[in-house]
């Protein structure tokens, strides 16, 4: 059921979002300061690639001193957008019964857009 799931969210925008994220990654990547943004942008990538049977945990590592401080700026500068995004199309898609699974996943990656450092995704395939 998870592989059907996610071949009907890549055919749905999934693929197209996915896509999006990892060139975000790539563009971050390019520059040293960005690389731990880029990190957390291909995090969220492959969540918009195989939501489904993924899970979002927080991690078993003590908070650094850097973490709060990179969720700030991941916020304004980006996170915010792609959380605003992720709860619009949540709620587009929980207007129909068939699009309930699939606004699940949408607010899934908008937990995670908000303040991606810290957290890990777990993909069971």
């Amino acid at each position: 059921m998870r592989l059907i799931g996610n071949l009907l969210w890549w055919l749905f925008g999934g693929l197209e979002a996915a896509i999006g994220y990892f060139t975000g990654s790539l563009a971050m990547a390019i520059t040293i300061i960005g690389i731990p943004v880029a990190l957390q942008t291909f995090k969220i990538g492959l969540l918009c690639l195989w939501p489904f049977g993924a899970q979002v945990r927080s991690t078993s590592q003590p908070p650094g001193c850097i973490r709060i401080p990179l969720n700030i700026i991941w916020l304004i500068f980006g996170g915010l957008w792609a959380w605003l995004m992720h709860v619009f199309f949540g709620l587009l898609l929980y207007i129909t019964i068939i699009g309930i699974p699939f606004g699940k996943q949408h607010f899934k990656l908008a937990e995670l857009s908000l303040a991606p450092f810290g957290k890990d995704v777990t993909l069971r395939f």
